[in-house]
């Protein structure tokens, strides 16, 4: 691990996933920048591949590009409906993902926000929803009935329920399509989905799963079409997305890799920013001088510590990990 390693905390501008403010470290490679921002509600084994796919990033070992640009959607939080319709309005593209079923919200307050992102995109646009798990099967067969009315038609849906056992039950019996995500990015197995017919769209997310690489090894595998979505990086982590949406051999779908528009701020000069609904492929490097001397992209200190922390665990947890593989004959 180099020593150049800046932890960060940057405020957003709307309420999203639960936080106010994105934290994680950025650290410098022999080929470039990694980020490693694993969620605080991951623990230790989850957060490991979330490391590697830093490290893998910092190497500049990225597969070349197919594309020079790459489609994305408007991601709109759980905000209403006003605010909803001038996100979309003001994003230029073509794709909007919703995000519905939000803690303390209710059915009424989605079909409102679906309904005035319909209304922003035109009859033409797509609506995707996005509910991270949070219905029961029988939530999510009455409210995908009533939102697909509200969208004019649904793309899909992600991840309505929280298994791959209530996916499988949702797909057969609604007709709007099943998108998986945290069925993905947080199963011991990711190939489940596609062994129970889960879903009909895999998203992919480079952090989670382990780098560029790895998650095409995952799209190669699954023979799902696939999304490549953000984990809410900066536009340090965003370009590894970037870099997996070049490299597909096939990208059906508008990426959800225009996130970075949800910070106040930036770790880069230029920031990784969508103009007329596609980004360009490109990685993104933050001057060293201003992670050291701008206090709006800092940590405090207590966080910096517990960021220390937290990078000190997963490497001794990795330790372990391989000194058992070793002791069980499958190392060297």
């Amino acid at each position: 691990m180099t020593d150049q390693v800046h932890v960060f905390a940057l405020p957003m501008t709307t309420r999203f996933r639960g936080i106010t403010e994105r934290e994680g470290l950025v650290f410098a490679g022999t080929g470039g920048w990694g980020e490693w921002s694993p969620f605080l509600d991951y623990d230790t084994p989850e957060i490991e591949p979330w490391l590697r796919c830093a490290e893998e990033a910092a190497a500049g070992d990225w597969p070349a590009p197919v594309r020079e640009s790459v489609p994305v959607n408007a991601t709109v939080p759980a905000v209403g409906p006003e605010r909803a319709h001038e996100i979309v309005s003001r994003s230029g593209c073509a794709t909007a993902k919703v995000k519905v079923a939000d803690p303390g919200q209710s059915l009424a307050d989605d079909i409102a926000r679906v309904e005035a992102v319909r209304d922003a995109l035109g009859p033409t646009g797509r609506v995707r929803i996005d509910v991270n798990g949070l219905w029961t099967v029988d939530e999510a067969l009455a409210a995908i009935k009533v939102l697909d009315r509200a969208a004019g038609g649904l793309e899909y849906v992600e991840q309505p329920c929280l298994t791959v056992e209530e996916l499988a039950e949702v797909r057969r019996k609604v007709n709007v399509p099943i998108a998986a995500d945290e069925s993905i990015r947080r199963a011991a197995d990711p190939y489940r989905v596609r062994d129970l017919e889960a879903a009909d769209v895999a998203v992919l997310k480079v952090q989670p799963l382990g780098g560029v690489r790895a998650c095409l090894r995952i799209a190669e595998d699954i023979e799902l079409p696939c999304v490549v979505s953000s984990a809410l990086e900066t536009s340090v982590g965003m370009a590894a997305g970037i870099a997996l949406a070049a490299a597909l051999p096939e990208l059906p779908y508008a990426c959800g890799l225009g996130t970075v528009s949800m910070f106040h701020e930036d770790l880069v000069v230029t920031s990784l920013l969508p103009s007329g609904g596609v980004l360009p492929v490109l990685g993104a490097s933050p001057a060293p001088e201003r992670l050291e001397t701008d206090p709006a992209l800092r940590a405090t200190p207590e966080r910096a510590a517990f960021w220390s922390k937290r990078l000190a665990d997963v490497l001794a947890y990795r330790q372990n990990q391989n000194g058992e593989r070793n002791i069980r004959g499958y190392g060297n």
